[in-house]
């Protein structure tokens, strides 16, 4: 009897012993919760807020080009799951790009920390979507292929478009994320 005890706790360790183990990564849990998004959201107004209201050493010293930010919906319904997520990524990667130029242009230190953020809540976007196990795309380097565009001239037009995407498609690609659809059976 001590042998069957002792085997089956044995086996009980083993069991605990592989669920803890630390050298394998455990895989990214879905984040379905909008209220992520949201507070992504919620900084960009901030941010578009304060450039506003910016007065010297807040331009960009040439126009950028960003996504377009409109949605038709009859159109964003009829493409399939990989097409949107090539659509957002897309964005998010001009975006990014276009932050990085500003930050090189904006001379308002207090401004700086405003495009830091967005550009780490741009690459937290990026891990939502990959935690909901969308395909990754990224761009050539120099982004000739992507559709969609069209150039801001000044900071206030980058982050109004930043609040308007991830306030649109962002969103959208969200809602639709397939990891995030409750089975109604």
């Amino acid at each position: 009897m001590l042998q069957k005890t002792g085997r089956g706790l044995l086996a009980f360790l083993l069991i605990v012993l592989e669920w803890t183990r630390p050298s394998l990564p455990s895989p990214l849990r879905p984040i379905c919760d909008l209220r992520v998004l949201n507070h992504f959201i919620k900084e960009a107004q901030d941010a578009e807020a304060a450039m506003k209201t910016c007065r010297e050493g807040c331009t960009l010293s040439e126009s950028v080009v960003v996504p377009q930010t409109t949605v038709d919906f009859d159109v964003w319904e009829k493409k399939n799951a990989s097409a949107k997520a090539e659509e957002v990524q897309s964005g998010l990667w001009l975006l990014q790009q276009a932050f990085n130029f500003l930050r090189t242009s904006v001379t308002n230190a207090a401004l700086h920390s405003h495009i830091d953020n967005a550009v780490r809540n741009l690459l937290s976007v990026n891990a939502v979507l990959r935690s909901l196990n969308i395909q990754e795309f990224t761009p050539q380097a120099n982004g000739a292929e992507i559709e969609g565009t069209w150039r801001a001239s000044s900071a206030a037009e980058l982050l109004q478009v930043y609040v308007n995407f991830l306030r649109g498609k962002a969103r959208l690609l969200l809602l639709d994320a397939q990891a995030c659809q409750q089975d109604v059976s």
